[in-house]
């Protein structure tokens, strides 16, 4: 997306009511750790408004100028043929800031994925991310879950999100995944339902704005169990009647 048009949609923003942007990344790399000279080959990020995917994405794959190690090609399946005619970081840096922009970032195990980035960043002379942007969903799922195990699969198959896509890891997959759990850690927040949120004031006669919003990544799973629906279906079927009108509109 453009600068115009990022711009252009912060104000409608702004000009409605505050809405909380995020940024979900992932990256993919030649080995563990920047500062023994590994590079990042492949950077992706997902935008997140008010926890609900908007769909702008922005994902690059890098040349790193070095081998990758066996054991990271064997996870990510990215081999350094396959990079060949890649841009260098410094080529994708200024687009990447400008999607990013001053907006909280949401990594799986952050300081990792931090590490990387800054790393190319001060490679190519421009300023490092702060600790204070990020948010590590890791550390979120450790709480939430304590003594489990809490990798984006665990995290995936015990929230019921579906792995089907996913056959090795890619950062535009993981990044896209991990919105969604990052979704479900927030206790599956839907904007609609937040009563807490000011009225919005207007001139008399002026329209009502409309604000629309993306639907769910996945439905929420019944909190009740089948046998419960039944008993609560005999309950009202046999105790309240006719009283309850709402059966008489299949409802």
């Amino acid at each position: 997306m453009s600068t115009p048009d990022r711009l252009k949609r912060s104000a409608k923003r702004a000009n409605e009511e505050p809405m909380a942007r995020h940024i979900v990344l992932d990256t993919e790399t030649t080995g563990l750790d920047p500062r023994t000279g590994h590079r990042l080959i492949e950077v992706a990020c997902v935008e997140v408004v008010d926890y609900i995917p908007t769909g702008e994405t922005y994902h690059q794959y890098v040349h790193p100028d070095r081998d990758i190690d066996p054991d990271a090609e064997r996870v990510h399946g990215i081999s350094l043929a396959s990079l060949h005619g890649k841009p260098r970081f410094p080529e994708i840096a200024e687009g990447f800031l400008e999607f990013v922009g001053e907006d909280m970032i949401v990594a799986h195990n952050a300081p990792f994925d931090r590490g990387f980035v800054n790393a190319e960043l001060e490679r190519c002379g421009r300023t490092p991310t702060s600790a204070d942007q990020w948010i590590d969903t890791l550390a979120l799922a450790k709480k939430r879950f304590p003594g489990m195990y809490n990798s984006l699969d665990a995290l995936c198959k015990r929230m019921k999100i579906s792995l089907a896509e996913r056959e090795k890891h890619g950062a535009l997959i993981d990044a896209q995944l991990l919105a969604m759990v990052y979704l479900e850690l927030q206790g599956g927040k839907e904007r609609g339902l937040d009563l807490t949120s000011a009225p919005v004031e207007r001139s008399p006669g002026a329209p009502i704005q409309s604000i629309a919003y993306g639907a769910r990544p996945r439905p929420l799973p019944p909190r009740c169990t089948a046998i419960e629906r039944a008993a609560h279906e005999a309950f009202v079927r046999g105790s309240l009647k006719d009283r309850a009108v709402w059966l008489k509109f299949g409802l």
